[in-house]
């Protein structure tokens, strides 16, 4: 199992942006998760789920704002499932604990940990290739960024042409400036390592 614990960046002196995330998150990603998103800690969204392409999802969704530190935990949790998130637990919890601390004092802002020791070093590994895309997305463009919204709603470069009002080289030129092409190859293959990590490390845990 997946565990995302974020915690607003400064919230003292910030707006509450809890309530609209988890209104956000739930929109998104609610086939896929385990139990509903819930607030933790006060400041702090939570959710929970099987699947690696969901956790890196919600993560880089988080990430984009650079309004939360990001923890992700994975590993086995305590069954049966309460009704809440914030009152589920287990070593992927405790590990999106110490990932949400260590995301802290990380300027990507995302941090990854594994729920068994013995999977540190596969942890940190997965982690890394988690930052090389983080740094593709950090050089992107409003221009890009706009680009990249019209193709995850399922937009063909063309269509995004026309709803931009620029030609399709433009576009291409636009993709490849942007790394949308290389961030779309990179996200379901970091998905399949996480998804390992996690197999390994709640099979460890059992």
């Amino acid at each position: 199992m997946f565990v995302i614990t974020a915690d607003q960046v400064d919230s003292r002196h910030k707006p509450d942006l809890v309530e609209d995330t988890l209104h956000v998150i739930q929109d998104r990603f609610a086939p896929s998760l385990a139990l509903d998103v819930d607030r933790n800690a006060g400041d702090e969204v939570q959710a929970l789920t099987e699947d690696a392409g969901t956790a890196l999802g919600i993560a880089l969704m988080l990430e984009r704002t650079r309004e939360w530190s990001i923890g992700i935990g994975c590993g086995s949790v305590r069954e049966p499932l309460p009704t809440s998130a914030r009152a589920a637990t287990g070593p992927a919890f405790f590990a999106a604990r110490d990932a949400v601390d260590a995301a802290k004092k990380r300027s990507a802002r995302v941090a990854l940990r594994s729920g068994l020791d013995t999977e540190a070093t596969r942890a940190s590994d997965v982690e890394a290739m988690v930052d090389l895309l983080i740094a593709v997305r950090s050089r992107r463009s409003a221009a890009g960024w706009e680009l990249y919204d019209l193709l995850q709603q399922g937009m063909t470069q063309r269509d995004a042409a026309a709803r931009l009002g620029i030609s399709e080289p433009a576009v291409s030129s636009r993709a490849r400036a942007a790394g949308i092409h290389p961030e779309a190859s990179a996200v379901p293959a970091i998905s399949r390592l996480m998804q390992d990590l996690e197999r390994r490390s709640a099979e460890g845990d059992s």
